[in-house]
């Protein structure tokens, strides 16, 4: 198959896709305008903020993008391209978008909050606990992660350092601007227009004022961006930023398939599919596994539940900002499988152990959008610092996320006055930052990140689950739940499974226990769900 019919193939698919089943999913979910969402009835100007579905729609798909769509799906390449494509299309449709959307309508109905507490109202208190423990650990790895990543990429390429600073202070000035103008329609298009002028500007021009700084002080000045960006009103940075720099990706995505269309590169990659890899293991389930964002994550779940959702303005944007979002990102996860099929398997082995999916990725379509007349050395920049600029948007994010959690945790404890200090924003987020930054000077996060993608799915199959005991909860169908739930549930157990299994016997015996650990998690939750499920149709007989 061409790349371009590759592409095409999968757009119509996708937008079709939202256009017919996200219809069927928004009435499932019974989503109408009938009442205030959080945004509006909890609005505080600082984390419940109503704002207009395109910027919701830029800070969720930036938040839910980062280097996701792009490292996964290359490398679940080693098991063909064929595989790949299709669990991207089939999970992003029926699995990865119903997960998101469910997730978010869950907490637009409860308030705002976060699918923790969804399980402490319908699953018990105990599996909340567990829950908010494991995101919060989740969390706090990401952070630590994403923080080496990005202060390496900034030691390395000072220009993209001084890129990343650049949009900083553009989006607190578009933020100041747009709560200034924000009921002028015709303002906000034009305030846009100019914001991502100056944004493209910016990349030309911070590669002509490097910012060179040593390691240690990129992360300690990234950990006080995280904070600074936790505890200020959504409006100001967050929102703004996020905002802005999807159009990166946008534009990263048109001229991606313009240059397909132009050059119409050869497909040197074999069609086909292999079930066993000596290096990362057995088709199933390592794939579900590898393409993660792309298809399914369960980091969206935290994202949809909690920042998102306090900004949805109306009930009805959550199809546009939770479905469509996540069918943009599989879109966006066809195009990084597509800028490895112009090499042949031999030298994608070879690349994919040298360079790593970030940088095949960022070569890839750097030759392709070069056929537009771009220098090629420029458009590979421009790849690499979209990629840089959506990992920071992730470390921000997951910052805040990381702060909700550890407050949901504690709101309904007794002592009142852990209660108060714990929901301080300024002194949550300390804490979220302290010990992200222990975690990441101990070095621990590099022995634990292998355990990430299994845990990422794991918490996807947990959202499911919490959303459709919700709706049968509320004598509301879940077929279209319970079938994704139960297929992620035999991925993850199977992964953890594996995994397990695989490190106990090269005695990596911390990854072992923890993916011990979470396989239990994984059986408690839904041991609670069914006792909770089965205490309610005892309720409905008598």
């Amino acid at each position: 198959m061409s790349l371009p019919l590759l592409l095409l193939f999968s757009a119509i698919v996708l937008i079709s896709a939202y256009f017919t089943y996200g219809r069927f999913i928004s009435k499932k979910f019974d989503i109408k305008n009938d009442t205030p969402t959080p945004a509006h009835a909890q609005k505080d100007g600082v984390d419940y903020v109503p704002s207009n579905k395109l910027v919701v729609l830029g800070h969720h798909f930036a938040s839910i993008a980062g280097a996701g769509p792009i490292v996964g799906p290359i490398i679940a390449v080693t098991f063909g391209w064929v595989p790949a494509v299709i669990w991207i299309l089939v999970g992003g449709i029926f699995i990865g978008a119903v997960h998101d959307i469910g997730s978010m309508v869950a907490s637009l109905r409860h308030k705002g909050k976060s699918i923790g507490i969804i399980i402490h109202q319908y699953i018990g208190r105990s599996g909340k606990r567990l829950f908010l423990i494991f995101s919060f650990s989740t969390l706090i790895l990401i952070i630590a992660v994403f923080a080496d990543i990005i202060a390496k990429t900034f030691v390395k390429n000072p220009g993209v350092a001084s890129t990343s600073a650049l949009f900083i202070l553009l989006a607190v000035v578009f933020g100041f601007f747009n709560r200034k103008l924000a009921h002028k329609k015709p303002a906000f298009l034009w305030l846009s227009i100019i914001g991502v002028f100056l944004m493209y500007y910016f990349v030309i021009l911070g590669n002509n004022i490097p910012f060179e700084l040593n390691y240690v002080f990129w992360v300690g000045l990234l950990l006080a961006y995280a904070f600074v960006a936790s505890v200020t009103p959504m409006s100001v940075l967050l929102q703004p930023r996020d905002y802005l720099s999807s159009f990166l990706l946008y534009g990263l995505i048109i001229l991606a398939i313009i240059g397909v269309f132009v050059a119409n590169p050869e497909v040197k990659m074999d069609s086909n599919i292999i079930f066993k890899s000596e290096d990362i293991g057995y088709l199933f389930p390592v794939l579900f596994i590898t393409v993660a964002c792309g298809a399914i994550s369960g980091f969206h779940s935290l994202v949809a539940s909690g920042t998102t959702s306090k900004q949805i303005d109306k009930e009805t944007d959550a199809k546009v900002v939770g479905y469509g979002g996540m069918l943009i990102e599989s879109f966006l996860a066809i195009i990084s499988v597509c800028a490895v099929m112009v090499i042949s398997r031999t030298d994608y082995e070879g690349s994919l152990s040298a360079d790593g999916p970030v940088n095949m990725f960022a070569d890839g379509m750097g030759f392709v959008i070069s056929s537009l007349g771009i220098e090629e050395g420029l458009a590979v920049n421009f790849v690499a610092l979209t990629i840089s600029a959506f990992a920071l948007t992730t470390l921000d994010t997951c910052t805040r996320l990381a702060r909700f959690t550890f407050q949901e945790f504690f709101e309904e404890t007794e002592n009142e006055k852990v209660q108060s200090i714990t929901q301080n924003r300024f002194l949550s987020t300390t804490v979220v930052v302290i010990l992200s930054s222990l975690f990441l000077l101990s070095g621990e996060f590099t022995t634990l990140w292998p355990i990430f993608g299994s845990a990422n799915q794991l918490l996807a199959a947990l959202a499911l689950l919490a959303v459709a005991v919700w709706m049968i909860k509320s004598g509301k169908k879940a077929g279209f739940l319970l079938i994704p739930m139960f297929f992620m549930f035999v991925v993850t157990l199977s992964s953890l499974f594996v995994l397990a299994f695989q490190n106990f016997e090269k005695g990596i015996y911390s990854i072992s226990i923890i993916a011990g650990l979470l396989f239990v998690l994984a059986i408690v939750l839904l041991v609670l769900a069914k006792r909770c499920l089965k205490k309610e149709e005892q309720k409905i007989e008598v």
